[in-house]
């Protein structure tokens, strides 16, 4: 396989914060949904504004990122590509400033093996340099000079028009398949 640049977001796609998005709506307001009444809905379309306001105050807090899972297959696969490839965890922190820290930690927690200079804190992702950005958002890979890969979740599942990641266990296959484009 021809070496390639690969960026990846954190939230969603190798830090599972949905999860704990959903445990903080039931304990907090005894909420819950199917995962069918989730599919191609964010938590501002299951949550009333104010609810939302509260998830966004706790989330704004920083602390929140601090104790997320792991994403199913991410440490082994992101290991795996690391090892042939240029990969960067670029994670758009901007958003919520004071994650820093938490973050941070997370990822020398969770991915020591990723050199603390391919991390990447920032907000408009059109700034990051690479073959492949692999994100839960599509919004990211607008003015993006590389190729979006769109990491499956449940908020995302009524968007097309990109190749699709669902889950670690492929990604190496779906890379090496879209690297004998590029």
């Amino acid at each position: 396989m021809k070496k390639v640049r690969i960026a990846i977001d954190m939230d969603e796609v190798i830090a599972d914060a949905l999860p704990a998005m959903l445990d903080w709506a039931k304990a907090k307001f005894n909420l819950e949904w199917a995962p069918e009444a989730r599919n191609g809905k964010d938590m501002d379309d299951l949550l009333n504004p104010e609810q939302f306001r509260a998830l966004h105050a706790h989330i704004h807090g920083g602390k929140f990122f601090s104790d997320l899972a792991v994403v199913e297959g991410a440490q082994d696969a992101v290991r795996e590509l690391s090892e042939s490839n240029d990969v960067f965890i670029t994670t758009a922190a901007m958003e919520f400033p004071r994650s820093f820290a938490y973050k941070w930690t997370w990822l020398e927690t969770h991915f020591p093996y990723i050199n603390p200079m391919n991390v990447v804190f920032c907000g408009n992702k059109s700034i990051v340099n690479a073959d492949f950005l692999i994100d839960d958002r599509a919004r990211h890979f607008e003015n993006f000079v590389g190729q979006g890969i769109l990491f499956d979740a449940p908020h995302n599942a009524d968007v097309d028009g990109y190749p699709r990641l669902k889950g670690w266990k492929d990604a190496r296959q779906l890379i090496e398949r879209l690297s004998y484009s590029l």
